[in-house]
């Protein structure tokens, strides 16, 4: 994982090959601009999902993580919370091959806060990259929030 200024991205042009393209998006695109939905970037193996995401506790947060895409998540309106551990240290979850998404539920009577090896808080103009060994739970907000989600192949 992680966590930087969306000004900085640059930097970490060198960890995927698509990674460059993202700093180009990033650079050339108002994020506010783009439609709720998908904006294909580089077909499949780079997209943009921005969304409303609705108010989630940290008890209410479930934690996911991807095999085939790395998250790259920016908080657009407002700040979000997000739970963090690695893929490994999360129960096993059902993985949905469509949507490259496992969902991992903490056995009863466990929840999310029980698995949680750290929170931590990102702003506007900022930005998370989870790559396949990080499981997080997003979007946790007292309010819900607008958000973008860049998508790459990993």
């Amino acid at each position: 994982m992680i966590i930087d200024d969306i000004k900085e991205f640059d930097r970490y042009a060198g960890l995927n090959p698509l990674f460059p393209a993202v700093a180009e998006f990033l650079r050339t695109t108002d994020l506010n601009s783009l439609p709720t939905g998908i904006t294909k970037i580089l077909g499949d193996d780079l997209f943009i999902n921005v969304q409303e995401a609705p108010a989630k506790s940290r008890k209410e947060a479930r934690f996911e993580s991807h095999r085939r895409m790395i998250d790259i998540q920016v908080p657009l309106s407002d700040s979000e919370e997000y739970g963090w551990t690695p893929t490994a240290a999360l129960p096993n979850g059902t993985y949905n091959e469509g949507c490259d998404m496992t969902m991992h539920d903490p056995a009863a009577p466990k929840t999310s806060e029980d698995v949680t090896q750290t929170y931590f808080m990102l702003h506007p103009g900022q930005f998370a990259i989870f790559f396949p060994e990080d499981g997080h739970a997003p979007a946790i907000t007292p309010t819900g929030l607008h958000k973008a989600i860049i998508k790459v192949k990993a």
